[in-house]
């Protein structure tokens, strides 16, 4: 375009040189300059009106530049890893507590006085049981929590087995039936049992406050239990335990409401579970009173050792055989109840039901549930209460409230 331009400027001085010159006029008859259109030939695009360029001028003396501050790098960050509790599926608050071997601590539930009891919201896993006269008591799996005050600490029984291969745990109680403890001292766990003697070793200290009968006011010290293990030279080597499933996920696809969970095991021992959609836990209600020719009367079970109220992630009934293995022991209510292989169960969590299975792949491994079809429950992490009653027990249920009744023999 320039060079078209110089010859066309070129041409019209050679005619303006060889012709005459115009006659003049007036300025109305000159044209206005057309402004420059640029290639792409729109004009609202102009590169240039004719108006004089801004001249530009260069700098005659080198500037200074302008200084960079010096930025300092923050450390490096390494983050601490976080260990889950197989058990719970919840982080745990010191991870060379999982270093060991677990606690299955027997824990009193009658008479009612004992209560507050300590440790049961510390516990991992929580199983109660019906022992006799109409009556349950808890045993506790510590392994992700410590706590100086376990108890009050009762005596065993037959089904705390179950517990213990299942934990691969020391299995805390204090003293049982003959016919209990004689069996368990011919066991392959016998190593493993942990009743009070004289001395510190193992620590069962007395809560003083409580001016009740010794029987029932002996608690358990997870945390002095180390020094007696390393005393007395105890194989406390952390097991191989099988983990539960867990999610924190509300369990969408599973619409039976359940926020209400009541146990009746007999007219003295009773009690429901009440979701609390603000903390999503069940919260438990004990009675405090038999229903013999009363109303039902309850009251909030209370930790005394971290003053909560006892609550759960999930609550888990499982409904298992119990029998006797003699007449004799059917005349003082001496129970087997057996947990191998599977059975009938139902999940709660979430303000949720779900009819299950429960599962016990092997003798030293923790329960897994299952829909009836077979597909894997996730539980919610925290706390797993299980209620154990018997496989003639029935279950209805309507409007978000569950009522499970169980039966014996």
């Amino acid at each position: 375009m320039r060079s078209l331009l110089i010859a066309l400027l070129a041409i019209s001085i050679f005619i303006t040189g060889c012709t005459a010159k115009p006659e003049p006029v007036s300025a109305s008859g000159i044209p206005t300059s057309t402004p420059f259109q640029p290639v792409s030939g729109n004009a609202s695009d102009s590169l240039y009106t004719g108006s004089a360029p801004t001249p530009i001028f260069l700098p005659t003396e080198t500037p200074t530049p302008t200084p960079i501050p010096t930025v300092t790098l923050p450390p490096t960050f390494t983050p601490t890893p976080v260990v889950i509790n197989p058990l719970t599926g919840a982080p745990v608050s010191d991870p060379a507590l999982l270093n060991r071997r677990p606690m299955a601590i027997k824990i009193a539930n009658y008479p009612r006085y004992i209560r507050p009891q300590s440790g049961l919201t510390l516990a991992d896993h929580v199983f109660e049981y019906y022992i006799e006269g109409g009556l349950t008591r808890f045993i506790g799996v510590f392994w992700g929590n410590d706590s100086e005050w376990v108890g009050p600490v009762r005596s065993g029984r037959f089904f705390d087995e179950n517990i213990q291969r299942m934990y691969q745990a020391f299995l805390v109680f204090k003293f049982a039936d003959p016919r209990v403890l004689d069996y368990f001292k011919t066991t392959d766990f016998a190593d493993y049992l942990v009743v009070p003697s004289f001395g510190e070793c193992p620590p069962f200290p007395l809560l003083e406050e409580r001016k009740i009968e010794v029987y029932n006011n002996s608690y358990f010290n997870t945390v002095k239990w180390k020094d007696c293990i390393e005393k007395n030279k105890l194989k406390n080597n952390r097991p191989i335990i099988q983990g539960g499933i867990f999610n924190d996920a509300f369990p969408a696809k599973f619409d039976l409401v359940a926020t209400r969970v009541y146990t009746y095991f007999s007219e003295y021992s009773y009690h429901y579970w009440q979701f609390s959609p603000e903390d999503k836990q069940y919260i438990r209600y004990q009675e405090s009173d038999d229903m013999h020719d009363k109303p039902e009367k309850y009251a909030p079970l209370v930790d005394r050792m971290t003053n909560q109220t006892v609550h759960a992630s999930n609550v888990v009934l499982i409904l298992g055989y119990h029998t006797f293995g003699n007449n004799f022991e059917e005349e003082d209510e001496v129970y087997h109840i057996d947990l191998s292989d599977s059975g009938e169960a139902y999940v709660f969590r979430d303000g949720v039901g779900i009819v299950a299975q429960w599962h016990r792949l092997s003798k030293n491994a923790p329960l897994v549930v299952t829909t009836p079809d077979g597909a894997p429950i996730d539980l919610k992490p925290g706390i797993t209460f299980y209620e154990v009653i018997g496989t003639n027990s029935y279950v209805s249920q309507g409007d978000g409230e569950w009522y499970f009744h169980h039966a014996t023999p």
